[in-house]
């Protein structure tokens, strides 16, 4: 029986990052496979299958926010970006194609590394589910599934990445409680928030969120936006009495 942590993908056109990081999450116990350009990431993806990417911004046959946009298409796969550009909102481009965090070049291999042990322990664990966890959450026309992590509108599959869920039943954890941006971000990602970006990755989230989950995005009827304090899901009334069915 395999005792590694998990397969990464690491797409970097640097050799050097593809060496430095090789080594240090081998000897983290992770399984390395890398991509030096875009169409060399698609065909790694598609044969090792990988727990985990790790794409750089600036690459060569299709740039990371093209292959991030593509891996989405098929793949929840948690997707960490790595960005040399110092513009927030082009750190924001690759959220909104739908990575799940991202670190500026130069970065702390030890800062990617404690990410990746974040993101991978919570997905494996299942974190955030919950506290009946036996059942579904029934609101409206929306259905979360805490068991086998899934989320319908009107009976209808609705695709999240493991990040979204987790940020969606935080909020259904709490319901009618408002959540601080600061506070989503340590309780989902593992960190407080440091640079001035670091709060967007919460936004971008709570956005795609809305863009899946809401009929109007734009006047949400279930995450609502807490002014000057943060985010919440709407209490209904439905939520006091879960409808609980065994699995």
């Amino acid at each position: 029986m395999d005792n590694h942590k998990g397969k990464i993908l690491v797409v970097d056109d640097e050799p050097a990052v593809r060496r430095i990081l090789t080594t240090r999450l081998s000897m983290a116990g992770y399984i390395i496979t890398t991509a030096a350009d875009g169409e060399e990431a698609i065909e790694k993806f598609e044969l090792e299958s990988p727990d985990l990417v790790i794409l750089d911004v600036m690459l060569p046959k299709g740039d990371g926010y093209q292959i991030c946009e593509q891996l989405r298409a098929t793949s929840e796969v948690p997707i960490i970006m790595l960005t040399a550009l110092s513009n927030v909102a082009d750190r924001i481009a690759g959220l909104q194609m739908g990575a799940d965090d991202y670190l500026v070049k130069p970065f702390s291999p030890k800062e990617l590394e404690a990410r990746i042990n974040t993101i991978l322990r919570r997905f494996k664990k299942g974190e955030f589910r919950d506290s009946g966890s036996n059942g579904t959450v029934q609101v409206g026309n929306l259905s979360v599934d805490s068991n086998r992590r899934r989320v319908y509108i009107d009976d209808q599959l609705i695709r999240l990445t493991e990040i979204e869920f987790n940020v969606l039943q935080l909020l259904i954890n709490q319901a009618g409680e408002p959540i601080s941006r600061a506070d989503i971000l340590e309780a989902i990602w593992g960190y407080a928030p440091r640079q001035p970006g670091d709060l967007r990755l919460v936004d971008v989230h709570i956005s795609r969120l809305r863009g899946k989950i809401e009929a109007d995005p734009k006047q949400p009827e279930y995450i609502i936006t807490e002014r000057g304090m943060g985010y919440s899901f709407q209490r209904f009334p439905a939520l006091s009495t879960v409808a609980v069915a065994d699995l």
